[in-house]
């Protein structure tokens, strides 16, 4: 992960419970960080975790093979393929 942490120019607000706050300060001395550090990385590594999540796809390996050969001998276009394409085409102005 790049160093995300070093530019300091933006500004999250958040409202958190009495609890929530001492325990969040309680972590970042355990940790040796500021309130803030153990934030943002804490923060940082569940939003790497999430997007990785969403951006990664498994596939067991008789999904996987299906893939693959769907890859190497698609279907050919049908009716509804030919008219998405001529909508897009209608849409999409080519640069």
């Amino acid at each position: 992960m790049p160093n995300i942490i070093a530019a300091r120019s933006e500004r999250i607000n958040v409202r958190l419970s009495e609890a929530a706050k001492r325990r969040i300060e309680h972590a970042a001395f355990v940790e040796g960080k500021t309130v803030s550090a153990f934030i943002v990385s804490s923060a940082l590594e569940n939003a790497e975790r999430t997007v990785g999540r969403h951006d990664t796809l498994v596939l067991r390996r008789e999904e996987a093979m299906r893939f693959f050969d769907a890859l190497g001998d698609p279907a050919p276009p049908n009716d509804r393929l030919h008219a998405a394409l001529e909508e897009h085409a209608r849409r999409v102005e080519m640069r």
